[in-house]
């Protein structure tokens, strides 16, 4: 194996070791075996929105442990590929062994940040509010596109979202936007986009092809429950 691909599983490796530090995975593990003595209680739902609590902190914590199981199998295995692909001496065995390398690293940087959300609210589910500003149709398109851009972005990650209300422009884009998107620190990745975003393109809408200079405001709360 090549020094330099040695030493980046090494790193991988070592930034591995902290998300599993941070995470407490004996913890995660106790805590689960816990939440799931309280979901086997034929009682539970007598309380239903403790039980919706339960069953979804409990779906959280064995989603985060598998995806910290299946990253630590990921690296495992790692050397194991470099080490096919040498014996193979193979070019697209060793580009496969590349790629998996790289994707592990997007996957274990991302499992990192949510390790720095440490906020108090970060771990919860995210309410986003979109609204045009200044810049006319100009800026109802420019909410919209970034309405979908968010949206996308769950999909592509699996999380849920939900639609809560969407006003349209006359024209064209929309005047607001509700919706939450579902899955465990999307309010504390998604609180970073809170703000004025600005876009400034030649106008779609304009006969004379003029530059636009169009706002949309963003909003986002941390999805709680009436108990907290």
């Amino acid at each position: 194996m090549h020094p330099d691909v040695s030493a980046d599983i090494d790193e991988l490796d070592t930034t591995l070791r902290t998300v599993e530090s941070v995470i407490d995975i004996e913890e995660l593990r106790r805590r689960i075996d816990e939440l799931e003595h309280q979901a086997a209680d034929p009682s539970l739902w007598d309380n239903q929105e403790h039980a919706q609590s339960v069953t979804s902190e409990l779906s959280h914590a064995q989603a985060e442990l598998r995806r910290a199981q299946g990253l630590r199998q990921r690296l495992d295995d790692l050397p194991l590929l470099y080490e096919l692909a040498e014996e193979e001496g193979s070019a697209e065995a060793l580009a496969d062994a590349d790629a998996e390398r790289v994707s592990l690293r997007t996957d274990i940087e991302a499992m990192e940040v949510k390790t720095m959300l440490s906020g108090e609210y970060d771990a919860r589910d995210a309410l986003v509010n979109i609204r045009s500003g200044a810049g006319g149709v100009d800026a109802a398109d420019w909410a919209e596109m970034l309405m979908r851009m968010y949206i996308r972005w769950a999909e592509k990650h699996g999380y849920g979202v939900e639609v809560y209300d969407t006003s349209y422009a006359e024209e064209a884009g929309i005047k607001s936007a509700t919706f939450a998107v579902k899955a465990p620190y999307t309010y504390g990745t998604l609180s970073v986009e809170m703000g004025t975003h600005r876009l400034v393109r030649i106008s779609p809408f304009d006969n004379q092809g003029r530059r636009q200079t169009s706002f949309a405001e963003v909003e986002v709360l941390p999805v709680v429950e009436t108990t907290d």
